[in-house]
């Protein structure tokens, strides 16, 4: 039986909870796509073509079932979406510039951005050298006034993958980049989930919840303005050669960054990008 101090102290800490409920640490999904259907999902995702050409890539990007499609691939629950790029010599653009390579790129600008909050997707990638893949997000105004978010690059050395941050002062070769290695036992040709942890004073970058590299407001604002509480869209694709790959390696025959065996492979259909799943949490 309670006493009345017993009573008075139960009725107290209820009230206390009514009141002053314990912080919540849910996370709310505000983005999925599992790409589990038969098509992409174009309420989601916009196709990109190429029409401004950057960084000296050697591929056209397409709206074409060639290079964005879904495939079942051993490792994904639902299937994975695939940017495939393909042999195509001579393509020309609406612009009339030519390109022997096409390729996808897939962006959600328009239909969803983000402020702060932890952006995932779980991708494998191929061990070729001079492919330049990528898991991204993007400001919505002038590159680079409104800011980079490079979650996850690649350019063929499949022991490690890339991440970076571009804003006004700290672009195109930018101070704020790292590599991850990886052990000795695992490489890019697994899937993993590549991540970012995107906060009002530090993006926190992972690689299957192993810290890749971190970037504080501090650290940024020593080379220009922070431009990190403003709304980024999210960018997949499948890049060769160009800029980072020949940064990189140094090939500069048949293309710039592209080698010869990676272009035969190309040709052979050998090569692609899955990505098993993106979410976005906050």
């Amino acid at each position: 039986m309670n006493t009345p101090r017993q009573t008075g102290w139960l009725f107290a800490a209820l009230l206390f909870f009514v009141f002053c409920p314990p912080e919540s640490t849910a996370q709310e999904v505000v983005f999925f796509d599992d790409f589990a259907g038969d098509t992409l999902d174009r309420s989601k995702w916009n196709v990109i073509v190429t029409g401004f050409w950057v960084n000296n890539e050697q591929q056209a990007y397409v709206d074409s079932e060639e290079t964005i499609y879904f495939a079942d691939v051993d490792g994904a629950e639902n299937g994975a979406l695939v940017l495939h790029p393909r042999w195509r010599p001579g393509h020309e653009t609406a612009e009339g510039r030519t390109f022997d390579f096409i390729s996808g790129r897939i962006n959600t600008r328009g239909k969803f951005d983000v402020t702060h909050g932890k952006l995932e997707a779980r991708i494998k990638l191929p061990d070729a050298e001079g492919v330049w893949p990528a898991w991204w997000a993007l400001g919505n105004g002038r590159w680079p006034d409104t800011g980079e978010i490079d979650i996850m690059e690649y350019v063929g050395e499949p022991d490690w993958t890339g991440v970076a941050l571009h804003g006004p002062g700290y672009s195109g070769e930018t101070p704020i980049v790292n590599k991850f290695f990886f052990p000795p036992t695992e490489d890019v040709t697994s899937w993993h989930v590549y991540a970012v942890e995107w906060s009002a004073d530090e993006l926190v970058f992972l690689v299957d919840d192993r810290v890749a590299y971190r970037a504080t407001r501090p650290m940024i604002e020593h080379y220009g303005e922070w431009q990190f509480d403003t709304p980024k869209f999210l960018i997949l694709n499948f890049a060769l050669g160009g800029a980072y790959p020949f940064k990189t390696n140094g090939i500069e025959e048949p293309y710039n960054g592209l080698p010869a065996a990676t272009v035969e492979r190309i040709k052979n259909n050998e090569i692609a990008m899955y990505v098993d799943w993106v979410r976005v949490t906050q």
